[in-house]
């Protein structure tokens, strides 16, 4: 690759090597990529017509489980197939606004996946904590209002990146080590001093994660509190069954997602290979696994599915 100025960037291309040092493995690694990305397709789609169908799950629950699923589908074809063309036919060049483009949806649809959560967490909230105000502070407005707050925070918050990305040079090197273009993998190329791009993608990061994790843990201390005054062990347990799906879907959202960014920006003594493996982890199996464990631990969606 030839370099280039400033000036031209936009006609440039990247190359997104893949795995650095498993580029003989990349064959293999594709197969599972690829069953991975099928069984996401299949398995959110499928969850989100039989809430569609069943009026039985027009229930804020279930609503708010359809807008998780979406943001995974999102996200899951903003990588996935162009994953699958690196490892197993080697098309590893992706255009310079493609990797805008691609980078903008993640990064975006990620943050509204992240707001979702937090209403699943309300949600579960005033299901314990109110059961008998359920149906009158969960309406259909206030659902609709969590949905678009949720929406437009993911859209503005994130808008900027791509404007602060294209105003870099890139002085030859248009090789990224990743899957795809994640941030900050982008603007480490760049020639110039990328202080700015550090510092926003930092605030942005302990904004969303700091207030979405806070206001989970707030309403997850709150409904641990009422669930240790429940008489019976038998009403606990039946308490915590409606709980854990959402639960687990917060580990598997949130844990790897903080590995991937610390990784990124403090891991300069880790593995390139193990950098980027803990990067797409959230990337490739949260989408997957979302559907499933609903499907699992609910009981009117496993019927369902079944």
């Amino acid at each position: 690759m030839g370099s280039m100025s400033s000036s031209n960037i936009s006609d440039s291309t990247f190359i997104l090597v893949g795995i650095p040092g498993l580029e003989r493995l990349h064959g293999w690694i594709a197969l599972p990529i690829f069953s991975i990305y099928v069984i996401t397709v299949l398995a959110n789609v499928s969850v989100l017509l039989i809430i569609k169908t069943e009026k039985s799950l027009h229930q804020p629950m279930y609503l708010f489980l359809s807008l998780v699923l979406l943001t995974d589908l999102v996200s899951c074809n903003a990588v996935l197939p162009k994953m699958v063309l690196i490892f197993w036919f080697n098309q590893r060049e992706i255009s310079f606004e493609g990797c805008l483009v691609q980078m903008y949806f993640v990064h975006s649809f990620t943050v509204m996946g992240s707001a979702v959560l937090v209403a699943m967490a309300y949600d579960r909230y005033v299901a314990i904590c109110h059961p008998l105000r359920y149906c009158t502070i969960l309406t259909s407005p206030l659902i609709t209002k969590f949905g678009f707050l949720g929406a437009m925070r993911g859209t503005l918050l994130l808008l900027p990146l791509p404007f602060l990305v294209k105003r870099l040079p890139f002085c030859g090197n248009h090789i990224i080590e990743q899957t795809y273009c994640e941030h900050m993998a982008v603007a480490k190329l760049s020639c110039a001093d990328i202080r700015i791009n550090v510092v926003y993608g930092l605030l942005v990061a302990l904004l969303v994660m700091g207030v979405d994790t806070a206001s989970i843990a707030v309403s997850y201390f709150i409904i641990v509190r009422t669930v240790l005054r429940l008489p019976t062990q038998e009403a606990r347990r039946k308490v915590w069954s409606t709980c854990i799906s959402h639960f687990c879907v917060i580990l598997v959202a949130y844990v790897p997602a903080l590995f991937s960014f610390v990784s990124q920006r403090f891991g300069e003594h880790t593995a390139s290979s193990t950098q980027i493996l803990l990067s797409n982890l959230y990337l490739v199996f949260t989408p997957m696994l979302n559907p499933i464990i609903y499907g699992i631990r609910t009981k009117q969606l496993y019927k369902c599915l079944s």
